[in-house]
């Protein structure tokens, strides 16, 4: 199937990790992804708090930053753990998918960091990925690990707010890892990077899942990180390894291509901006942030919905 070419939109850098930040250093998460290079940072899981500060993650060396609008980096958290995905809680909580430990739930006030879904029913997780909240606060997360074609048993979860117990929705995929909802949320989005391809998971009245199918096929580089979504249902995915990243409309079609003008490690993006219409970009493999501007108003991401 063709479809037109999709505009290319360029990028310039936003912030790079100050140098004070940046020691290079092998530790058993570079020795398991990065065939044990060194490295100084690998930065995901861009999102905007309510006062307009942007924070990622830096998975090997366990460490939140928080952005000023103006660039300025702040190191507001490093503990022992593999940050890969964040999403801000309507409370101000910024929850975590950590790799290491399962999903976590940091107060930027007070500074604590607290379990919230270590282990299902005594059982390590394969290793959180990313995460998004519902409109009502139900907490739907990745669990990756090392999986892949040789082993497609990654899962996606729900932890409903009301306290109910934790939900297996997909227990067959070949590495999950960013996830989104679409406005109505009638289907949950996947994003499947060793299958180079994007997962609609619908929602189903009674919250079940059925005929989860392939939305979107990519080719070339690793696959597809992560996601966001625009206002109009329209998907953006980062597809690491080809330094791009997709905006498709809400058919599928491929609209834009956005130019990493940095690197191939096109990890995560977030809308931002004063009119939502700026995209924020991490290039994990040399610890920079990106920014594009596109020709639709994003969807807010911060306090979930």
């Amino acid at each position: 199937m063709y479809f037109a070419p999709p505009k290319d939109v360029p990028t310039t850098v936003f912030a790079r990790l100050p140098d004070q930040f940046r020691k290079k250093r092998r530790n058993a998460w570079t020795d398991g992804n990065q065939r044990g290079a060194e490295l100084d940072s690998f930065l995901e899981g861009p999102r905007f708090d309510r006062q307009g500060n942007l924070w990622v993650v830096d998975v090997p060396f366990g460490r939140l930053f928080k952005i000023s609008p103006q660039g300025e980096w702040t190191l507001a958290l490093e503990y022992d753990g593999e940050p890969n995905g964040l999403g801000f809680h309507r409370d101000g909580r910024a929850f975590i998918a950590d790799y290491k430990n399962g999903i976590l739930a940091f107060d930027p006030a007070t500074g604590k960091v607290e379990p919230v879904m270590p282990r299902r029913y005594s059982e390590r997780l394969k290793g959180p990925n990313d995460l998004v909240f519902s409109k009502d606060g139900d907490l739907y997360f990745t669990d990756q690990g090392q999986t892949g074609q040789h082993d497609p048993t990654g899962r996606v979860y729900r932890l409903p707010a009301n306290g109910g117990r934790l939900e297996c929705l997909v227990d067959t995929i070949p590495s999950p890892n960013g996830l989104t909802l679409n406005s109505d949320e009638s289907a949950l989005f996947v994003a499947v990077t060793r299958a180079n391809a994007v997962w609609r998971v619908p929602i189903m009245l009674d919250g079940g899942v059925s005929k989860v199918g392939t939305f979107i096929q990519l080719t070339g580089g690793v696959g597809p990180d992560s996601m966001t979504i625009d206002a109009e249902d329209g998907l953006v995915v980062c597809h690491i390894g080809l330094g791009t990243v997709w905006h498709f409309n809400k058919l599928g079609e491929p609209i834009h291509r956005i130019r990493s003008c940095a690197g191939l490690g096109t990890t995560n993006a977030t809308f931002g901006g004063p009119d939502g219409k700026s995209l924020f970009i991490t290039e994990g493999a040399t610890g920079q942030v990106l920014r594009a501007e596109l020709p639709v108003k994003g969807a807010t991401l911060f306090s979930e919905r």
